[in-house]
C-alpha cells in the first residue's frame, strides 16, 4: 500500500542469517518491506565500499512474505547505496539493519558492518537503526527482542531522529526473564586487546588468526555495557559528524 512507510532492511551476516529473517517478519508489521542484504557473511567490514570490483544485485525469494528481497556480491553500504539510487523508486522512510548476531556495543560500533549499513543510511538523509543481539549463536533465541525491536522502529517511524544522529541498539542475550527495559544511555569507553594466533599451513607457510578479548576502561556506570550487563537493552545515539567540537576551539589557537 501506497501510505505504509517504505522500510529498507539490511544486514553484515547475510541475507539468510536468522536475525535479519526474524528483523524482516517484524518489519512486515509496520511497512512495505525491501530487503537488500549481502549474499554472504560481511561481518567486521565497517564502512568499506566496492570500488576495485564489480556489484551484483539480484531479485531473491528466500521465504514468504509481502517483501521485496535482492542479495547483493557487496558489502553492507554496498547493499544501502544500491538501494537508494538503484533498486527503489522513492527514499525509504526508516533503514534499520540487523538483527546482528553479535554485540555492536562500545567500540565495536566502529568495525561493525551492521552500524555501517544503518550509518549510510543515516548520511542518505533517513532515519536509521542498526539492532544487535549479544549471542553469536546460529540458532538465537531472538524471539523475546522483536517486541523491543518492533518498539523502538515504530518510534523512530513516528518520532524521525535529529539530522545526522543514527541508533546503536543492542540487546542482551536471552536469560529465560524478561527483560529489564530500555536504556537510553552513551557508548562506553573500551577497546580489543588483540592477539594474533600464529599458525602453519599444510605446506608449511604460516599466517596469523586474529583473536582478542575485549577490556572495559570505563569507570562509570552509565555506559551500554553496564546497561547490557544489567539486563537492559541500550540505545546509543551515534552521529555521523565526527568533529571533535569541544576540542576544535582550542586547536585552532594552536601557531601552525
Amino acid at each position: 500500500m501506497a501510505d505504509r512507510p517504505l522500510i529498507l532492511v539490511c544486514n553484515d551476516d547475510g541475507i539468510t542469517a536468522p536475525g535479519i529473517r526474524n528483523l524482516v517478519r517484524v518489519m512486515n508489521e509496520l511497512g512495505e518491506v525491501v530487503v537488500v542484504a549481502p549474499d554472504s557473511p560481511q561481518s567486521g567490514m565497517g564502512h568499506a565500499i566496492t570500488i576495485t570490483g564489480i556489484l551484483r544485485c539480484d531479485a531473491v525469494i528466500i521465504e514468504d512474505g509481502p517483501q521485496q528481497e535482492y542479495k547483493c556480491s557487496g558489502t553492507p553500504v554496498d547493499c544501502v547505496k544500491l538501494a537508494v539510487n538503484v533498486v527503489l523508486d522513492r527514499k525509504p522512510d526508516l533503514v534499520v539493519s540487523g538483527i546482528n548476531h553479535g554485540s555492536n556495543a562500545s567500540i565495536n560500533v566502529i568495525y561493525s558492518g551492521t552500524m555501517s549499513a544503518a550509518m549510510e543510511g543515516c548520511l542518505e538523509g533517513i532515519p536509521s537503526i542498526g539492532f544487535s543481539l549479544c549471542d553469536f549463536a546460529w540458532d538465537a533465541d531472538f524471539k523475546p527482542a522483536l517486541p523491543y525491536v518492533k518498539k523502538i522502529a515504530a518510534k523512530v517511524l513516528d518520532e524521525g531522529l535529529p539530522q545526522d544522529v543514527v541508533l546503536n541498539v543492542n540487546i542482551p542475550k536471552y536469560n529465560g526473564s524478561d527483560y529489564n527495559g530500555i536504556k537510553m544511555t552513551r557508548q562506553c569507553r573500551g577497546n580489543w586487546e588483540e592477539e594474533f594466533d600464529s599458525r602453519e599451513d599444510p605446506r608449511g607457510r604460516g599466517y596469523y588468526w586474529l583473536t582478542g578479548k575485549f577490556v572495559n576502561y570505563d569507570q562509570a556506570n552509565d555506559h551500554d555495557e553496564q546497561a547490557l550487563a544489567d539486563y537492559y537493552i541500550s540505545v546509543v545515539p551515534v552521529k555521523s559528524d565526527l568533529t571533535a567540537h569541544r576540542e576544535l576551539e582550542r586547536l585552532q589557537s594552536w601557531d601552525l
